[in-house]
């Protein structure tokens, strides 16, 4: 197992062979369709590209007013897609923000769902940013406008501005900012003899643990002082002195802290969890406000608190958090919330130095509106966890690896990822072993029609819940548009590579299109495809009735999938971003990423399909979907044939082509395999005794022949040995 392990990450990184392409800046690509006009007010051009950092000069009459770069050649900028978020932004030499475009993005609430106008407002807020202030502050000297439905997506937006712009603003010496100098080491290490109080009364003494409590008095006078009126109309009811929230923290990445406050069973838990360089950060919480809301279940991200140290900011997502069940330390209180927070090793985070953790606290004032305020729980790790350190002098070779380039950082970035996905990944790997011996023994599979029907309405409920709704593991025609892209323009392939479930589908897909063609993913894999059936299943045990499409008009129904998928390709040609905007024909951003929570138009045409699937057995995979028929494309290339058939099939039996769930079955008995889903059910009529007139043939000739009389050695059926004795 070992050995075939190694094998599939050889192949992978032999897949995955064009990051390489990915240490190139993405800077002159945007800087060719957004004039310098553009994206400062009086530019006249841009000058040539500097390397390093990716950076170009704004002129004005041939002088230089600022600079221009792309966020994403800087910090990572992964959204809520998946992908990265392109923004370009110009600073002058005071290092104030006096341009910014968001130039490309895949975020689907941003695509479709929230207008344009507002995030073109809420980019253009950032003109007038001062960097130098924010460098004072942490990153957080300046107010954020959250937009309702894409706090998410706002706050990457942010996060890349402010801290891209601080790397070019050192970099380049801006505002009298300095170059880095943390390469040079802390003044401080952390002391590994340290030891800690067992109770939490010392711990908090000492300052150890540190506390931000608020009361509803509190809250309320903060939105009070936001001056919008509304906030202020929606003040807490309950009484002033209630605890609105008590959050404590404690940096458990030492050991012994995480030995006082976790317990010894849990620090040995955490010390395997966190890889070198890694730190960690406990929380916990009680009152009527939660620090982690629930927005993280679907949006991966914690959008309510923020670690920030100087500088460096750092946003929590799902891989990088584990519960606790409770803290283990002599007297401590009862919290409602437990959590361990991990802190990349990448992220700059210096465990010496004072941070905080900042909190956002969130008011409704409309149907989908909030206001937004903040309040900090200051940290610093008291002395007696710290030594003095004598810095030695940086090897070239070790300053060489500390400086890694774009290309080693992506590369790590997903790996890191691949791991923290582990048991999904298993569980993908499981379901696609399951599969392919579904197809290797489908004789043995569908022998028994019963048990075989409970087996694929068991697997496509796990395809539908954890692929779908939970993984979000659904491919899209744009995966393919965007993989066009790669090859002729460059195009990132990042969105692949930070999903490991869609690129490992991907990877599937491409494998089963030579052994069974399209219809091993259409039929088994595809969430969507698995929500049509199942919903078609309750439909037919509730009596709905079921329409058969006469074979004429289906014929004629089948290439509208293979025009939209033309049309889509075409489109993609020209701007892949106008391709995802009409790639919304496809109805799975709604349905199985967002589960519905969308624009009502949106909802209304996925939920219309559904309802024409429950009369039409998957009535989008026969006529609507383009993923299918670019997959049916390369799939005529399939090396085996393997639904069985008898002679007697098409002429004159029809069972088949009758009971066939999609009709891909011609009434002269050939199965279309451009539009087969493999289901397997025309296997379990060829073995049905009940059902298919060839079997029951041969069951019939085996019974006369089972049931003909005995006869004597000379034939005469009336021997007397024949004769019952009297």
């Amino acid at each position: 197992m070992k050995s075939l392990f190694r094998l599939f990450l050889l192949s992978l990184v032999w897949l995955l062979a064009p990051l390489a392409a990915m240490a190139e800046p993405v800077l002159p690509g945007f800087l060719a369709k957004i004039a310098a006009a553009d994206l400062v007010a009086g530019a006249d051009g841009y000058g040539p590209l500097q390397a390093d950092p990716a950076v170009v000069p704004v002129l004005k009459g041939g002088e230089t007013i600022g600079w221009a770069f792309v966020t994403s050649d800087f910090v990572s900028t992964t959204g809520y897609s998946g992908k990265p978020i392109h923004t370009l932004v110009a600073v002058d030499q005071d290092a104030r923000v006096i341009g910014v475009k968001l130039v490309k993005h895949s975020e689907p609430i941003v695509l479709i769902g929230i207008p344009e106008a507002k995030m073109v407002a809420l980019v253009e807020g950032y003109i007038g940013l001062d960097l130098v202030a924010e460098a004072q502050s942490g990153g957080t000297g300046h107010e954020v406008d959250i937009i309702s439905g894409a706090t998410v997506t706002v706050m990457v937006i942010d996060d890349s501005i402010v801290r891209a712009g601080l790397k070019v603003a050192r970099a380049l010496g801006l505002g009298g900012l300095a170059p880095d100098t943390a390469a040079a080491g802390p003044q401080f290490e952390l002391n590994p003899e340290a030891v800690a109080a067992p109770d939490w009364m010392t711990l908090e003494g000492d300052g150890t643990l540190r506390r931000l409590s608020i009361d509803v008095g509190q809250v309320n006078s903060a939105f009070a002082a936001l001056g919008d009126p509304r906030a202020e109309a929606r003040a807490l009811t309950e009484a002033p002195e209630t605890t609105f929230i008590e959050m404590q923290a404690a940096l458990v990445s030492h050991p012994a802290i995480a030995g006082a406050i976790l317990g010894q069973a849990e620090a040995a838990n955490l010390a395997g969890w966190l890889a070198p360089g890694d730190h960690a950060v406990a929380i916990f919480g009680r009152g009527i406000y939660s620090f982690k809301g629930s927005g993280y279940v679907r949006g991966g991200i914690f959008d309510r608190i923020v670690l920030i140290q100087d500088d460096v900011s750092v946003r929590f997502r799902d891989r990088m958090h584990k519960r606790l069940v409770a803290p283990q330390a002599e007297g401590a209180p009862l919290f409602t919330e437990a959590d361990l927070f991990k802190i990349p090793a990448d992220s700059g985070f210096d465990p010496t130095k004072p941070f905080r953790i900042q909190l956002l606290v969130q008011r409704e004032v409309g149907p989908i509106e909030k206001v937004f305020t903040t309040f900090d729980l200051g940290y610093q790790l008291p002395q007696i966890y710290l030594r003095a350190l004598t810095p030695a002098p940086v090897p070239a070779e070790v300053a060489e690896a500390v400086t890694q380039d774009e290309a080693a950082a992506h590369q790590a970035l997903w790996k890191r990822i691949w791991l923290d996905k582990q048991p999904a990944i298993a569980i993908t790997a499981a379901m696609l072993a399951v599969l392919t011996l579904v197809f290797f023994f489908q004789s043995l599979a569908t022998r028994n029609a019963r048990a075989f029907f409970w087996f694929r309405m068991g697997f496509l409920t796990v395809t539908l819940v954890f692929l779908g709704w939970y993984a979000n593991a659904q491919l899209s025609v744009v995966n393919l548009m965007a993989l066009f892209g790669a090859l002729v323009s460059g195009f990132s392939w990042q969105a692949f590579l930070l999903d490991p479930l869609t690129f490992i589908l991907w990877f599937s897909v491409a494998a089963a299109l030579l052994f069974w063609g399209r219809g091993a993913y259409c039929g088994w894999l595809c969430p969507f495809g698995a929500l049509q059936e199942i919903t078609n299943r309750i439909a037919r045990a509730l009596h709905i009735p079921q329409w058969t499409l006469p074979w004429g008009l289906h014929e004629r129904l089948w290439p509208v999938k293979y025009m939209i998928f033309l049309a889509l390709f075409g489109i993609s040609l020209m701007s892949i971003e106008q391709a995802e905007h009409y790639a919304e024909v496809e109805p799975f951003k709604t349905a199985i990423v967002l589960k519905f929570v969308r624009a009502w138009p949106f909802v209304a045409y996925a939920v219309a399909l559904l309802v024409a699937g429950l009369f039409v057995e998957r009535f989008y995979c026969r006529y609507l979907c383009p993923l299918g028929a670019a997959l049916a494309i390369p799939a005529r290339l399939r090396m085996f044939d393997w639904l069985k058939r008898y002679r007697e099939c098409g002429n004159p039996c029809q069972s088949c082509a009758n009971q066939c769930p999609v009709q891909a079955i011609h009434p002269t008995g050939e199965i279309n395999p451009n539009e087969c889903v493999n289901c397997l059910h025309c296997q379990v009529l060829y073995q049905s005794k009940s059902i298919c007139p060839v079997v029951i043939k041969k069951m019939k000739r085996r019974e006369a022949v089972g049931s003909a009389a005995p006869r004597d050695l000379t034939g005469h059926p009336n021997s007397p040995k024949s004769q019952p004795a009297e």
